[in-house]
């Protein structure tokens, strides 16, 4: 997880509506921001196992390219879902800056999957644990590839020009480690968004999860604090990295904070039509996004309707150990398959 933080999601997606509404009523838009949406991404359908398929055919049941068998069920891919990927970025540049190809271009410190269901009118938000060690591609300083590695996923934004070779690199780890996954499209985020977003909803109250005085010295634990500006990035933020894993902790502190904000955005919105567009100008220049504006009006009219609550964000299950100097996070691939069962795909009923 990371120095942005699970705020940055919603309000990423919260601007991307906002913005459209004036574009939502323009049928072509929405209808090229679909197609687009979709060429974006590389596969069509995670790659899940389909090897008893035959069990569906010998019923007489035709089976589709996309179906799936799960504990004793026939699942089909949902295409009419929207995935992004929101990243966010380990750098506190207040414009966001190309560097010269290598390492620089700045670790993943947050990296979650927005996903938008237009079936069920729902918002998921799927968050990777930025340890997580999947497969990893290395490149030298002219941008050549080298040799793919395992490693902790957040790594993957660092090689690249810390724009949009990053992002695309980045997207291409997550996509694999969730079965080639398709992913529509992506925003990576710098941590100097925070103070900024939080202080435009007004701050963020919350009641101290874990004792941060020596970062911050309103950070109490128990303490009911209202934070603004600094102290919002602090709560998010700040872990000792020497404690075994402390970003677990910190964990549980972004979805505490990530609450309190929605609530808070959702009160200035009500009484500002403006709110999200300034925010988005606001953070303009600390991102680096692919979406443009026809798919923004194609999102709009479904955004404006999905629900989401706390149940809605869901965390891969896994296991933490120590790998030389670093924590490795090892994915239970049993839940992750069945999360992506959960959040990707639909039953399919009268089939043997």
């Amino acid at each position: 997880m990371g120095k942005v933080g699970k705020v940055l999601l919603i309000v990423w997606a919260s601007l991307m509506t906002v913005i459209a509404v004036g574009l939502s009523g323009l049928e072509a838009m929405r209808f090229f921001g679909k197609s687009n949406l979709d060429s974006k991404s590389a596969t069509i359908a995670p790659v899940l196992d389909q090897s008893t398929e035959d069990i569906a055919v010998s019923a007489g049941q035709n089976w589709e390219d996309d179906w799936i068998r799960y504990d004793g069920e026939v699942y089909d891919y949902n295409e009419d879902i929207t995935t992004f990927l929101v990243m966010g970025i380990d750098k506190d540049d207040k414009v966001v800056k190309e560097v010269q190809e290598g390492t620089d271009g700045g670790q993943a410190d947050a990296l979650f999957l927005l996903v938008l269901n237009p079936r069920s009118q729902t918002i998921k938000i799927i968050g990777i644990n930025r340890n997580s060690m999947t497969d990893i591609d290395v490149y030298d300083e002219y941008g050549r590839y080298q040799t793919t590695i395992v490693g902790q996923i957040c790594t993957q934004h660092g090689f690249g020009n810390g724009m949009e070779e990053s992002c695309e690199y980045q997207v291409k780890a997550v996509s694999n480690m969730f079965y080639q996954l398709p992913i529509h499209g992506y925003a990576a985020i710098n941590m100097s968004a925070i103070p900024v977003l939080n202080d435009m909803v007004g701050g963020v109250d919350v009641t101290v999860l874990e004792d941060l005085s020596n970062k911050d010295k309103k950070l109490v634990e128990g303490e009911k604090v209202h934070l603004e500006g600094k102290d919002a990035l602090a709560y998010v933020h700040e872990r000792d990295i020497k404690l075994f894993g402390s970003s677990d902790r910190r964990l549980e502190r972004q979805r505490q904070y990530l609450n309190g904000f929605i609530k808070a955005a959702r009160e200035m919105a009500s009484t500002n039509n403006n709110a999200a567009i300034e925010m988005f100008t606001a953070i303009n220049e600390m991102m680096v996004t692919n979406i443009t504006a026809d798919e923004i009006s194609y999102l709009a009219p479904y955004m404006t309707k999905f629900s989401f609550d706390a149940t809605d964000f869901k965390m891969i299950q896994g296991e933490n150990k120590k790998v030389g100097e670093y924590e490795g996070f090892y994915v239970d691939e049993k839940d992750l398959y069945k999360t992506i069962i959960d959040v990707f795909y639909e039953k399919v009923d009268n089939v043997g």
